[in-house]
């Protein structure tokens, strides 16, 4: 009974593999048995696979096989067609008849200044044609040396050719076993061979391979190009530039400043309402950090850090402080401060309200997603283009920056806290009589806050770094110190401003983390 049912498994994986596979099924049957039967290296070979590559791949669906073998065969092929065909030296005989046609020019020069009896000028063109002589000797040595290459770079590619054919022979049967795997798992793979298939390999290979070589091996690959297509694309289309000028980019510069200008002027009242509210926060920190008199500002913050944290966040509160002062860093500092404790709040306060409406609103977040990739993933100094249009420069415009740069993490992170709260948990106190706010108060907010403290460390830390790009616009406190050491090249003192915005962040950090840490011991 047992060796029966042994015999149908049997017939049943090879009923499977000749679905899968369509023709030459008692070869691949074999082969997928010699390697599934073996733990290590199963030495099968494929001919055709070895034989045809990536046309062997593409007409069985193999595309990873496909797009790793037609790259590297391609780098093959260059070197073959470069050692039977190519110009090796052209780019130096290029230089060569470019050197010598200067020298011609300064030769005829010199004839002129002789023919007017200006001996001297004579000399010195003539001594600058002896220089581009040596100068074009060596370019015809380099260009001769280039072609004596020739047959060391045609055997390169050989070798490295056979290398690969060898590699695509042994390596073909255990890609197409994986994918013929993954096939019985999910029958999303291709079936058999198919025709559709290996004609868009075909034509990837044909999109790919003769520009490629033409590009690498030929000395003028623009005439090659022409002769090939019969003139068809014109003598102006280059293979290396695309044949587009900045005529576009220049018309849609225009339109971009021109509606720039418009939002400036129409929307002005509401650019300076966001101003004068940043600016007033600002205003506020300042005036509790910078004209508060410095041991008082010290000792609240160190207090602060003991009692929202531990006695090690405030021994560390008053090392950090004690070297912004030593430094004679202590103002620069405190505008540090209040320009990324004004980001960071603004980004708290902002961020966790759109947070939970995310983590609760699936559709509201798939429509917000693609906005808070573009915060997050554009270059921080494009931030500062249509902020100055709108904003102008100074200090609320760099909170401005921070503000978009650093407000994503706290939002996904709010979001994926929210959406990690149990649904049990949550029908269990609707269940008690919760209302919507308390269950959101009492239930879901405490259960996400580990998620949303890490989403406010990463806005704080985010915030530290556009510090430094706020300056630019300027923006005031170390960031302006950072600049100036790249400036003249200060690296002492950009060592020592860096280490102070570290601590600054630090700071605040350690205070947010540790109030958090606290407060949830207290409440176990």
């Amino acid at each position: 009974m047992t060796n029966l049912n042994q015999h149908d498994v049997s017939n049943s994986l090879d009923q499977s593999v000749a679905t899968f596979v369509g023709t030459n099924t008692t070869y691949y049957e074999t082969e997928f048995a010699r390697i599934q039967g073996r733990t290590g290296f199963a030495g099968s070979w494929n001919t055709w696979a070895a034989i045809l590559g990536p046309f062997w791949a593409a007409s069985r669906g193999a595309w990873g096989f496909f797009w790793s073998f037609l790259v590297l065969e391609l780098f093959a092929l260059v070197q073959i067609v470069r050692g039977l065909w190519g110009e090796l030296g052209a780019d130096q005989l290029e230089r060569y008849d470019r050197l010598m046609t200067n020298i011609l020019a300064r030769e005829v020069q010199a004839a002129e200044f002789i023919a007017n009896g200006d001996q001297a000028g004579a000399d010195a063109k003539l001594n600058i044609a002896n220089n581009l002589h040596a100068a074009a000797d060596l370019a015809l040595d380099a260009a001769n040396a280039a072609n004596g290459t020739a047959t060391i770079v045609l055997l390169a590619g050989l070798v490295l050719m056979l290398m690969l054919k060898l590699c695509e022979g042994f390596t073909a049967n255990s890609i197409y076993e994986a994918q013929y795997l993954r096939w019985r798992a999910s029958h999303n793979e291709q079936v058999g061979l198919k025709r559709s298939s290996l004609v868009l390999g075909v034509l990837g290979i044909l999109a790919i391979w003769p520009l490629t070589l033409i590009r690498f091996t030929v000395g003028n690959p623009e005439e090659a190009v022409a002769w090939l297509t019969g003139g068809l694309l014109g003598t102006k289309i280059t293979i290396t530039e695309f044949p587009v000028g900045k005529e576009y980019f220049s018309a849609l510069s225009r339109i971009g400043d021109r509606g720039f200008d418009f939002l400036a002027i129409q929307f002005s009242d509401v650019f300076d309402g966001v101003t004068a509210t940043i600016r007033w926060v600002l205003d506020a920190l300042e005036i509790l950090l910078i004209q508060t008199p410095w041991p008082v500002v010290m000792f609240v913050i160190i207090v602060m850090a003991y009692r929202l944290a531990s006695l090690r966040v405030a021994i560390f509160t008053a090392a950090s402080l004690a070297y912004l002062a030593f430094m004679g860093l202590w103002e620069l500092s405190m505008i540090t401060v209040a320009l990324i404790g004004a980001g960071a709040f603004l980004c708290i306060i902002i961020g966790i309200p759109f947070g939970i409406w995310f983590g609760k609103s699936p559709r509201a977040y798939n429509i917000a997603e693609p906005i808070l990739d573009f915060m997050q993933t554009m270059p921080a100094f494009v931030y500062l283009i249509p902020i100055i249009a709108f904003f102008g420069t100074g200090k609320p415009p760099g909170v401005l920056a921070t503000l978009i740069f650093a407000m994503p993490p706290v939002i996904r992170l709010t979001a994926l806290g929210m959406r990690g709260v149990p649904e049990t948990t949550k029908e269990a106190a609707t269940a008690f009589g919760c209302s919507p706010w308390q269950l959101l108060t009492n239930v879901e907010l405490p259960l996400a806050l580990p998620s949303i403290m890490t989403g406010i460390n990463q806005t704080i830390l985010m915030s530290l770094s556009m510090v430094v790009i706020a300056s630019l616009i300027g923006a005031e406190g170390l960031g302006a110190l950072i600049l100036e050491a790249l400036q003249y090249a200060a690296k002492g003192q950009g060592l020592l401003g860096g280490l102070a915005i570290l601590l600054c962040a630090m700071v605040i950090d350690r205070i947010a983390q540790g109030a958090y840490r606290k407060s949830a011991k207290q409440h176990k």
